[in-house]
């Protein structure tokens, strides 16, 4: 399962709007002693608006509302499955690297 986080925002310090929020998405999977280990990092821009209704400033902002305003922005089902082809390519990895000596 993927676990979805919001790394930090810049903000504007005049009215407190979010301009930029910084997520990761990651997921992990253990199979027997091994762990496999995905994630993924991006960002999302905003343009706030003080004066708009529903406006809720920085101050005043938890994890799980900014996280509904990234997942609003960006494909969470590709980015998920992604992931999850990270890990299965981890698995089974079709190359390898090394020398035959």
């Amino acid at each position: 399962m993927a676990t979805w986080t919001i790394s930090t925002l810049e903000s504007n310090t005049a009215d407190g709007g979010v301009i930029v929020a910084h997520w990761r998405v990651t997921e992990e999977e253990t199979v027997g002693e091994n762990t496999y280990f995905a994630s993924s990092y991006g960002t999302v821009g905003f343009t706030p608006d003080a004066s708009a209704e529903g406006f809720i400033a920085y101050d005043s902002l938890d994890e799980a509302t900014v996280l509904g305003w990234v997942q609003e922005q960006v494909d969470q089902d590709a980015i998920e499955a992604s992931l999850t082809a990270n890990i299965e390519e981890q698995k089974t990895p079709v190359t390898s690297t090394g020398t035959p000596w």
